[in-house]
């Protein structure tokens, strides 16, 4: 269908919801009553989607009983799931049994989509967080994990590990969505689109979510031309923004955050390009530290004016 500004679909991110309540109660384990919790204050703050993203919990590994439980904690509030999004499990890690339960696990993730009528699933090749990252105000400052560059046998599995799962997400018409992250395969425009041609599945696509290379404290590409590379293969977004300063003379880069209307990226612009490229996919605001889901709610309404403007041309 074709999108109005009004009833495209733009997921809340449930980043500012932790895997661990205070209490030290894991969400995976809460009681359904808790669950709905969380969906009454998504719907307050005016959400009808979310991305029922595993930083939370991890719907894959809920029981069948469980899931209908999750489901209906979040129909009772009229917010439905507009994809779900695996985070920091990458089916090329070098420890291969943590790989390959990773690929188990996104296939279980595929069905659980299937069985929620979900039709995206994104995935990324980013890796679990170094203890000095976790421990850092911002996890981005400090080195991660790097995908082995010019290892020709590394980029030919994760070449076949996506095709994989991509393959078995076909009969449930699940598109796969590859999410940017840096110093992986889809850390750069470039690389990115070179896997998703090498792959060559239909029902693969690009999450261009620029806002993980943004933030880094180091030299990036344009973010502009970025957009206009990525955007044409793309079929969901993880949206946020961050304010940055350069000072390349002395080696300086520094970023923290930022209301998507008031960083770095002019996402107007890239609105404008996604429409221009045909984009038809569903959105999710994002925003790391405050508070992370008012925020999100502003960016929401920041995007819907940006999409009246441009959609009534």
């Amino acid at each position: 269908m074709k999108y109005t500004a009004e009833n495209w679909p733009i997921a809340a991110a449930l980043l500012q919801f932790p895997a661990k309540r205070s209490n030290g109660m894991l969400e995976q384990e809460a009681p359904a009553s808790r669950w709905r919790d969380v969906a009454r204050e998504i719907s307050l703050e005016g959400f009808a989607h979310i991305d029922l993203m595993d930083t939370w919990l991890r719907p894959a590994d809920l029981s069948k009983e469980r899931k209908v439980e999750l489901k209906e904690s979040f129909d009772a509030y009229g917010v439905g799931f507009a994809a779900i999004s695996v985070i920091r499990k990458s089916v090329i890690d070098p420890d291969e049994e943590k790989a390959q339960r990773n690929f188990d696990y996104i296939k279980r993730t595929i069905d659980t989509a299937a069985e929620y009528g979900v039709s995206i699933v994104s995935i990324g090749l980013h890796r679990d967080l170094f203890p000095a990252q976790k421990t850092a105000q911002w996890f981005w400052v400090e080195p991660g994990a790097i995908d082995e560059p010019n290892n020709p046998e590394n980029w030919n599995l994760c070449v076949d590990r996506i095709g994989q799962l991509c393959e078995y997400a076909k009969p449930f018409n699940i598109e796969l969505s590859l999410e940017m992250y840096e110093d992986t395969y889809i850390g750069t425009a470039d690389s990115t689109l070179k896997l998703v041609s090498d792959i060559g599945a239909s029902n693969l696509g690009i999450n261009p979510d620029i806002g993980n290379l943004v933030r880094l404290h180091r030299p990036i590409e344009n973010w502009e031309e970025m957009f206009i590379k990525l955007l044409p293969h793309s079929n969901y977004w993880h949206m946020k923004n961050y304010f940055r300063d350069e000072d390349p003379k002395n080696g300086l880069y520094t970023t923290t955050p930022a209301p998507m209307e008031f960083g770095f990226i002019n996402y107007r612009r890239a609105i404008e390009i996604a429409l221009e490229s045909g984009y038809e996919g569903p959105l999710c605001v994002e925003h790391y530290g405050g508070d992370g889901l008012s925020v999100t709610a502003t960016n929401r309404e920041y995007i819907r004016r940006i999409l009246r403007a441009k959609l009534a041309k």
